[in-house]
């Protein structure tokens, strides 16, 4: 993995919220128009998978329903696929006490294929019923049980349920085995948000994904997020064996923009200037590095040691991995807002540090500037140090994710609307980690 996620402190707390569906349901397929639905899973048929069909009536039409009844160790990242010759699908059920199956006809409405892997070690039952052009109908049932896989992976969320985070605040998933199908991963996964959100998914090694907007969240924005993992082959014979559900809160926007030069910063909460303070940055061959970082976590007061120095320090809250922080420093007030004197910290007056840590949630950007000291990839929570072109470059699929009320989609990049966002507000500045 390439960065410890796990971080102490009054907030930023990591929760992993692994929710397996253990009830019976029947359910009848949502019917969505061709194109709009999330991608599927697999390819429809596989010649090594047994088909269950219906002889038609003279005016009937065929039913074929894939996998076929009876089958056992099923492949279930192959999904269900139903088809009818000679008529059209009316309706298709799947019962199972797994996660419930929802699916997607096709042009014409003779074929159905389920949107995402099935579960793993899980029986099914499959009713499909097509009609004639005459009017006659044909209804086909097969039951068939899914593979017990070898081996598995899991994943963890690092958002908390129904906790609050900062505009800036990437979602964070974190797999127990290295990923090999990052694209199938990638479809797997459904976002809805009560706001309009354009981003995309970004791996950073075989074992991270995160999911970053293009510009910062709107504020107030519930999240809601589902990895249908479950049954998903993220590598040869590896298969994801829960589903992943998570819900959360953007919450107003908090954003620090700091200059190691003016020796000052300045807190815009919601779009508008809150304060105008004097700080003090790392004094030379300590300099606080350039970037735009997230907040991580904060901690009144935080013990601090180093180069003649330990001590307790108030309202200080954390940037980088490496120990960043803005923070109270009652020792440095006669020189903050003139000079460079801390040890690569954010120094504030007693009043002025409070003030921000009382306003302060994991993920709320802070932007430094003017320092001769470049940013570090991976030293706090960096994603925005990313353009989007590198963003949409780091997804498995290389296209956007635009999310809504009702879900998520993947689009070309070429299809959006041109981006009007403006830094430091509404989104990160290009290369902004660097001198």
């Amino acid at each position: 993995m390439r960065r410890i996620r796990t971080v102490s402190g009054a907030v930023g707390v990591v929760v992993a919220a692994l929710a397996l569906t253990a009830c019976t349901v029947s359910t009848t397929t949502i019917v969505r128009p061709a194109g709009s639905g999330t991608a599927t899973p697999g390819s429809p048929g596989s010649s090594a998978r047994a088909s269950a069909s219906a002889s038609p009536s003279p005016t009937g039409p065929l039913v074929t329903i894939t996998p076929g009844s009876g089958t056992a160790a099923v492949d279930p990242s192959k999904g269900i696929t139903v088809t009818a010759a000679q008529g059209t699908l009316k309706n298709v059920a799947v019962t199972t006490a797994g996660d419930p199956v929802t699916g997607t006809y096709g042009t014409g409405r003779t074929s159905w294929h389920s949107t995402y892997a099935l579960d793993v070690s899980q029986s099914y039952t499959v009713t499909a019923t097509a009609a004639s052009a005459t009017g006659a109908t044909t209804t086909k049932t097969a039951q068939f049980r899914t593979l017990t896989p070898k081996a598995t992976v899991t994943a963890e969320i690092f958002e908390g349920y129904q906790e609050t985070y900062g505009v800036g605040m990437p979602i964070i998933l974190t797999f127990n085995q290295p990923i090999t199908d990052k694209a199938a991963v990638e479809q797997s996964i459904q976002l809805k948000t009560s706001k309009r959100v354009v981003g995309a998914w970004y791996w950073d090694g075989n074992e991270t994904l995160d999911f970053r907007p293009e510009d910062f969240w709107p504020a107030d924005t519930t999240v809601s997020f589902t990895g249908h993992f479950n049954g998903v082959l993220a590598g040869p014979g590896l298969y994801g064996y829960h589903t992943l559900t998570q819900t959360f809160t953007i919450g107003q926007s908090v954003i620090a923009v700091a200059s190691t030069q003016t020796h000052r910063t300045q807190i815009y909460v919601n779009g508008k200037l809150k304060y105008n303070w004097p700080i003090s940055s790392g004094k030379p061959g300590d300099a606080t590095p350039d970037g735009s970082y997230l907040t991580i976590e904060k901690e009144n007061p935080v013990r601090m040691i180093g180069p003649g120095y330990n001590l307790l320090v108030p309202w200080s809250v954390r940037f980088t991995f490496s120990g960043d922080y803005y923070h109270d420093a009652y020792w440095s007030v006669n020189q903050q807002g003139f000079e460079n004197v801390s040890h690569g910290c954010i120094n504030l007056a007693p009043a002025d540090a409070e003030a921000y840590y009382k306003l302060a949630v994991p993920g709320d950007p802070i932007t430094i500037s003017g320092s001769p000291r470049p940013g570090t990839w991976d030293n706090g929570w960096t994603e925005w140090f990313l353009t989007w072109n590198q963003l949409i470059n780091g997804s498995a699929l290389h296209e956007a994710v635009v999310a809504g009320p009702t879900g998520s989609t993947f689009v070309r990049e070429s299809a959006l609307s041109p981006n009007k966002a403006k830094a430091p507000l509404g989104t990160a500045a290009a290369g902004n980690n660097l001198d």
